[in-house]
């Protein structure tokens, strides 16, 4: 995982968005098991207090579940990991929407440019 992150935020949401978006890219396939929060959080560069929060944060939102032996899994609940892609694209696009309005451009004229990029390719 590409771990970024900025000073505007709590590092553990920001853990918690970058675990997300692997998940819902399927970077963390359903059913995978994660590395330890040792490890994880030695990757990232965090203390491990601060990832065990974004992991407890992650198994309350269902996308994250522990077995007690075994460690923890990306839940194999394949609508639930659908439904929070759609959710993040849906974001995504608000905001950009939200950006062309700022520019001036009526929705009419930003389906027209989104059109012709996607002709562009």
């Amino acid at each position: 995982m590409q771990w970024n992150f900025s000073d505007n935020r709590p590092i553990y949401q920001q853990l918690m968005e970058t675990i997300t978006l692997a998940i819902a890219s399927g970077a963390l396939p359903a059913g995978s098991r994660l590395p330890s929060v040792r490890d994880l959080a030695a990757e990232a560069g965090v203390n491990p207090n601060t990832m065990q929060r974004a992991l407890a944060e992650l198994e309350r939102t269902g996308l994250l579940y522990s077995q007690r032996t075994a460690g923890r899994f990306v839940t194999d609940r394949a609508q639930h990991i659908a439904d929070k892609r759609k959710e993040l694209a849906m974001e995504q696009i608000h905001i950009f929407l939200s950006s062309m309005k700022d520019m001036g451009y009526t929705a009419e004229e930003t389906v027209a440019l989104i059109r012709q990029a996607i002709e562009e390719g």
